[in-house]
């Protein structure tokens, strides 16, 4: 099958489009990258979907949801005419839209514990402008299991890179960071993955916050790289309790945006910290959490040969070189030690699970989630072109 997997993370910057060749099915199946990009999203609406994680109305949720969708559509129509393939020629599509909140952690209402998730772009949309099939909302089959409806990638992590003769520690840096250990031992029940804390949100968020918006990221690290870590506001961060909480364990906005930015940002006037100095601390801060992760959660069970590291953080030149300073003598590589894009595996990820809800196969990874069982996670949205 070719299928598109497609996906907007918390850095809220655009829809990741992959155009996947999948053959096989379970963990049997195998994966050809045809074509990948990145289509930013228009300033507004990035500003737009901040807001509504906060305070949004439901008037704004409703139109959002249909303009994501909409925009997703696009994206799935423009990599079919980069990659030179008609429409009518793929087979599925794998949307897994634009995270708007996220609560993993149950409460409880009417006598019952309740978690939820919700994830906007519409795949109705989406179906009926390509005319294709479409796979969306993952996560709520595997949080009505008991699950935390995350990370789900984890279940790629081991398609793409267990190996019976390495464990390694696959990490994934986004606006969020998670980890998945793959040990040597084979099958999904050995494999123990989580989020370990933020990845490029805190960094992105303070950089737009210092610049009025007039930049969105540290490009390639430039800023931190001119800075000095600051050891006493670093040694506070560490400190955040969501770093020594139990997995199975997920996080997003909820604690690591606007709100923890503003906090940052104010501990660092006080600090009297200059814009690289601070983007240096939270560099390093993203950094030292992930090792942390292993060091507390992983280290116990036998630790790593090797690190790899995908997703947009890789971009992030000083990020990389704290990341390889904490683990000391482990390596640490990019995907693309392996031929593949760092950026594209969550995109990729999404595409394997709508083929794989198409197939009737259990695509969540409960060691990782949570959940009670596996299940066949996604909801179905029939096009034109029949899978």
């Amino acid at each position: 099958m070719k299928v598109i997997g497609l996906i907007s993370g918390t850095s809220t910057d655009g829809v990741d489009a992959a155009l996947v060749e999948i053959t096989g099915r379970g963990l049997e199946s195998r994966l050809r990258l045809l074509r990948f990009s990145t289509y930013p999203y228009p300033r507004e609406l990035r500003s737009r979907l901040v807001r509504l994680t906060h305070d949004g109305r439901v008037e704004d949720l409703s139109h959002l949801n249909v303009y994501v969708g909409e925009l997703f559509a696009r994206a799935a129509n423009r990599i079919s005419q980069e990659a030179r393939i008609p429409l009518n020629r793929i087979d599925l599509i794998g949307s897994h839209g634009q995270t708007i909140c996220h609560q993993p952690v149950p409460f409880k209402m009417g006598g019952m514990k309740i978690r939820s998730t919700l994830q906007i772009g519409e795949p109705s949309v989406i179906a009926e402008r390509t005319g294709i099939t479409t796979v969306a909302d993952f996560r709520p089959r595997d949080m009505a299991a008991g699950g935390e409806g995350a990370p789900l990638t984890p279940y790629l992590h081991y398609i793409l890179f267990h190996r019976p003769d390495r464990p390694c520690l696959v990490v994934n840096i986004g606006g969020i960071s998670n980890i998945t250990f793959l040990p040597s031992a084979t099958g999904l029940t050995n494999l123990f993955a989580f989020d370990a804390g933020p990845g490029n949100m805190l960094i992105d968020g303070i950089v737009q916050h210092r610049t009025n918006g007039r930049r969105a990221m540290d490009r390639g690290g430039a800023m931190a790289r001119r800075g000095r870590v600051h050891e006493r506001l670093l040694s506070e961060l560490l400190r955040h309790p969501f770093l020594n909480r139990k997995p199975p364990k997920t996080t997003g906005r909820e604690l690591f945006g606007l709100a923890m930015i503003e906090r940052v940002v104010r501990r660092a006037k006080v600090l009297r910290l200059n814009q690289p100095d601070l983007l240096a601390t939270v560099t390093a801060f993203t950094a030292r959490s992930i090792a942390r992760a292993y060091e507390t959660f992983i280290l116990p069970k036998g630790g790593a040969g090797e690190v790899i590291v995908g997703g947009g953080g890789t971009r992030n030149l000083t990020l990389m070189r704290f990341l390889q300073e904490a683990f000391g003598p482990i390596p640490v590589f990019t995907f693309e030690k392996y031929d593949l894009d760092s950026r594209a595996l969550e995109a990729m990820a999404f595409a394997l699970f709508a083929h794989g809800t198409i197939q009737g196969e259990p695509n969540n990874v409960p060691s990782a989630t949570g959940a009670r069982r596996a299940v066949v996670m996604g909801k179905i949205v029939p096009g034109r072109f029949r899978p």
